[in-house]
């Protein structure tokens, strides 16, 4: 599960956005980009990006109202790059859930270190749940959430990310049915359209990697209608 980290570069001036991208690019990142708020809300739900670095002079709203969008539903590390330079700018992005503000012209080399120190925060606080957890056991399932590793009988499970995230976010609340909407959230953000298919065909995989017979599962129990349920140690 070693991917390149995922940078969303939400800025309207190609220039600069393809300035910024290629530089990314160049030291190891994966960069996605979006022009306007509109199109970022919906990359950010889609992609799920790692960082988003943010100028908050788009043309159709101001950057301010992305950021508390966000912060309604996600933690993800919010870079704002902006001209503004004004300390009350500053304060606002970061009393609104900004973690980090550059302000233009800025040097690539600061750049990339405000990312690292955003990145190196981020994932400590998106292990932080599971990881006071250690680990979880249900029969021959076994989770190290320390180590992100799913074994079944000691044999170690290869899952994408969002299989993992689905079977830690299962596992944290074993024996309770945990809603297709609320998984879907977790997973996808809530901006994501559709019906329940994505979530569907991601646990289809899981139980194909899981199970021994996937048509009567033992560790994930559909509730139908409902959602999901992770058996607990006793069951």
């Amino acid at each position: 599960m070693s991917n390149k980290n995922c940078i969303l570069i939400i800025e309207d001036e190609a220039t600069i956005r393809n300035f910024m991208s290629n530089s990314l690019t160049a030291n190891g990142y994966k960069t996605i980009t979006a022009k306007d708020g509109q199109q970022a809300l919906v990359m950010i739900s889609s992609y799920r990006p790692d960082v988003i670095l943010l100028d908050l002079g788009l043309p159709d709203m101001d950057g301010m109202n992305i950021i508390k969008s966000v912060r309604e539903w996600s933690l993800v590390p919010i870079i704002v790059v902006s001209a503004r330079g004004m300390e009350t700018d500053k304060v606002k992005a970061l009393d609104l859930g900004a973690d980090d503000y550059v302000t233009k012209p800025f040097g690539t080399s600061e750049l990339l270190a405000r990312i690292r120190s955003a990145l190196r925060h981020w994932q400590m606080r998106k292990d932080s749940n599971i990881a006071e957890m250690g680990s979880f056991k249900s029969g021959d399932l076994e989770i190290d959430f320390d180590k992100r590793r799913v074994t079944v009988r000691g044999e170690v499970v290869h899952l994408t990310q969002n299989e993992y995230k689905i079977v830690a976010i299962l596992s944290k609340y074993a024996g309770k049915v945990m809603t297709y909407d609320y998984i879907i959230k977790e997973i996808w953000g809530p901006y994501t359209k559709g019906d329940n298919q994505i979530l569907r065909v991601n646990m289809a995989n899981i139980r194909r990697k899981i199970e021994d017979n996937p048509s009567e599962p033992r560790y994930i129990i559909t509730e139908v209608g409902v959602g999901y349920r992770m058996t607990e140690e006793d069951e």
